[in-house]
């Protein structure tokens, strides 16, 4: 059984919907932004990846927004979304036929803090009663399940920013087991003081304040990453029912390795899961860390793979900073839309990339059939997908 993606729900920094954030990306419109969502002059980190709040006002029901973190409001406003685009109305599937399989990092970072800030100061009788499902891993996958009345296998895939990726690897699982139709893809909204103390803890966010400099994967001067909201969600159905689908989920592999040859290994798994060779990748989506040793441990990977510039690499990330469980998602979705527009999208920045890698600095033209998106999640996860061209095998 062949899968396919047919549905793309982007809720990003650079745009709501998959148009919005298409042109946005091509244009090099950056989403990453001073912080506003609190003050954070306290804290190191002075920037991110915004989402504004009027792209999300009005996708979710009112009832919710009491109910939910924003994490999960984003990933509810992408899933209609995503839907639109499939042109599926869950009304006309069984409800057992449709599943859900999202990824998630940390879940419900600023709901969890308004409640145990209403502990600290005001007493137990003041904690709202969502308290005890907003913040869990799982409640994205939960509140999509019960909004579509979708009662298929559902779950949800915690590998931080591989979790994209693994979770849309789930779905094609599902999928196979004849599962109908499956939500899948991630979202993340990491902007509270608590969920931003919990990141500094890595070590690996950057401090500069200039929005235009303080997350620059791939450049000598990378002083780390700044943090992002957002993502994607994506409709996954077998390719015998797509109508007119954006790529083919056809390869797959994740490792777990915190110090070693994991991505590679990782890399060379998905290709053969896909039947591929190398050279038949047109362009990869790297995971780029923004850290000087770990872009240049990715940069060895891809140049040992496919040869010293032997491929286009792209980091669009660097438009919306790392969105954690959304970030890979909305890779995925990036690469469909290059695959369907035949255009390779550019990396911010980097205007002195390191050696070996051919960086995609504006966006250019080019024959796409195949598309390789890589991602590593913190502790150690790698993971590896390959996107077909929906009209066949890529280019031998």
């Amino acid at each position: 059984m062949t899968a396919v993606i047919t549905g793309l729900g982007v809720v990003a920094p650079t745009g709501t919907g998959a148009d919005d954030h298409w042109a946005a990306t091509l244009a090099g419109k950056s989403g990453i932004v001073p912080i506003s969502r609190f003050d954070a002059a306290p804290y190191p980190v002075r920037c991110a990846g915004e989402v504004p709040d009027d792209r999300v006002a009005g996708q979710v029901p009112g009832r919710l927004v009491t109910q939910t973190d924003r994490w999960t409001q984003l990933a509810l406003a992408g899933t209609e979304l995503a839907l639109r685009d499939a042109g599926v109305d869950p009304a006309d599937l069984p409800e057992y036929d449709m599943a859900v399989q999202t990824a998630s990092s940390s879940g419900g970072n600023e709901f969890g803090q308004r409640e145990i800030e209403r502990l600290w100061s005001r007493g137990p009788e003041y904690v709202g009663v969502y308290q005890s499902i907003a913040w869990f891993y799982a409640a994205t996958t939960g509140q999509l399940s019960i909004r579509h009345g979708m009662r298929g296998p559902c779950g949800v895939v915690v590998t931080e920013q591989a979790g994209g990726l693994d979770s849309a690897a789930q779905a094609r699982r599902v999928l196979r087991q004849g599962t109908r139709l499956v939500v899948t893809g991630g979202t993340e909204a990491p902007l509270s003081p608590y969920a931003l103390l919990c990141q500094t803890a890595t070590g690996r966010l950057s401090a500069h304040e200039d929005p235009a400099r303080a997350y620059l994967p791939f450049d000598r001067t990378a002083s780390g990453y700044v943090p992002g909201e957002g993502g994607a969600i994506l409709i996954m159905e077998p390719a015998a029912a797509a109508r007119n689908p954006y790529a083919v989920f056809a390869g797959h592999a994740s490792t777990f390795d915190a110090a070693g040859p994991g991505l590679a290994r990782a890399v060379r798994l998905a290709l053969a899961d896909a039947g591929l060779r190398p050279e038949q990748i047109d362009v990869v989506f790297a995971d780029a860390a923004g850290s000087p040793d770990l872009d240049r441990a990715e940069a060895e990977v891809i140049a040992g793979i496919f040869g010293p510039r032997g491929v286009p690499v792209t980091a669009p990330k660097s438009m919306t900073g790392r969105l954690y469980a959304g970030g890979s998602a909305l890779d995925l979705a990036t690469a469909c839309l290059s695959l369907r527009h035949q255009v390779l999208p550019p990396t911010l920045g980097s205007g002195s990339a390191v050696p070996g890698l051919d960086l995609v600095h504006t966006a250019r033209d080019a024959r796409v059939r195949a598309a390789l998106v890589l991602a590593r999640g913190h502790g150690g996860f790698n993971s590896a997908v390959v996107l077909v061209h929906p009209e066949g095998a890529a280019h031998g």
